[in-house]
């Protein structure tokens, strides 16, 4: 007569071995906080969800259009999101009961002025219309920490504009500059330098007063090539992350960490900011910790 205990244990092992014998997950409802249409979260979080229906068996996730990571960081500390797509610096500064996935990809920070501006430097721009991103998005909150660490808070005519409308406000010089944190390259960057000419002030003076103000900037070169520069600017660079509650299970975490490695080559067409999508920078999520089903799913490729 078999004995119960040891037919399960015969269960497990098989289990522990045999590919596809997880948990099931097939009822887990998610949703993403993503950001504006067509921006790099939202094609990120198209893609991902997607992914994670086929690989989890469940309906596909709810994509939230958002006005960018404050928003994001906020939906998920108060239940109504799962996932999010965080800068950085931002999850640094609200990181109460958040845990990290991962970090996907970084954005530089670019201050945009008119090929033909007398403005040669940030300091420059006081008493300046000056573009700082949308309400509520992480572009305005990079901006006011670059602002604060220039002195210049109060001392622009701050415009609340996204890319997407600041550009064609500086080619009609409505506005002065525009503050923009995203991609290298960007393309609606390389298309005003192609059209109507655009520069990029180099930021070197600020570095270390933003870096004391956040120990998530890093200083970055945009090369030459990129938009065709006259010279290489140095600026800053800002990882984004995964966000989640740290009350997520385990089993859940793991398995979304999971789909978005294997889903890397979807999320790369999806957008170019995939590329730098890797386990190896990915564990590196500081201030926030690794949610422990993400750190699971990184300890296992080692085994």
């Amino acid at each position: 007569m078999r004995r119960p205990g040891v037919l399960a244990v015969v269960i497990a092992v098989v289990c522990a071995l045999v590919t596809g014998c997880g948990p099931d997950l097939s009822g887990t409802k998610v949703r993403i906080a993503a950001g504006l249409n067509g921006g790099v979260y939202d094609k990120l979080a198209e893609a991902l969800a997607d992914a994670w229906a086929t690989q989890l068996d469940t309906d596909r996730p709810e994509i939230q259009e958002t006005h960018g990571s404050p928003d994001n960081i906020d939906r998920v500390r108060a239940g109504k999101a799962d996932v999010a797509f965080v800068a950085a610096d931002v999850a640094a500064a609200k990181s109460a009961g958040l845990a990290a996935l991962a970090r996907v990809h970084d954005d530089y920070l670019h201050v945009i002025v008119r090929a033909d501006s007398p403005v040669k430097s940030f300091a420059q721009l006081r008493g300046l219309k000056v573009a700082i991103g949308s309400p509520d998005s992480g572009v305005e909150f990079l901006s006011k920490q670059l602002l604060a660490a220039s002195g210049l808070t109060g001392a622009i005519d701050r415009r609340n504009l996204g890319i997407d409308e600041a550009l064609p406000a500086l080619k009609d010089r409505q506005i002065d500059a525009v503050i923009w944190s995203g991609g290298v390259p960007t393309p609606s960057i390389t298309e005003a330098v192609q059209t109507f000419g655009v520069r990029l002030l180099d930021i070197t003076d600020l570095a270390d007063a933003l870096r004391a103000s956040s120990p998530v900037y890093r200083t970055a070169t945009i090369p030459v090539t990129a938009y065709n520069l006259p010279s290489p600017v140095t600026t800053l660079v800002l990882p984004n992350f995964l966000v989640v509650p740290t009350s997520m299970g385990d089993d859940v975490a793991e398995a979304l960490v999971r789909g978005l490695f294997d889903a890397r080559d979807q999320l790369v067409k999806a957008a170019g900011a995939a590329l730098s999508i890797d386990v190896h920078p990915a564990i590196e999520t500081s201030p926030l910790p690794l949610h422990p089903g993400a750190l699971r799913y990184f300890r296992s490729l080692k085994d």
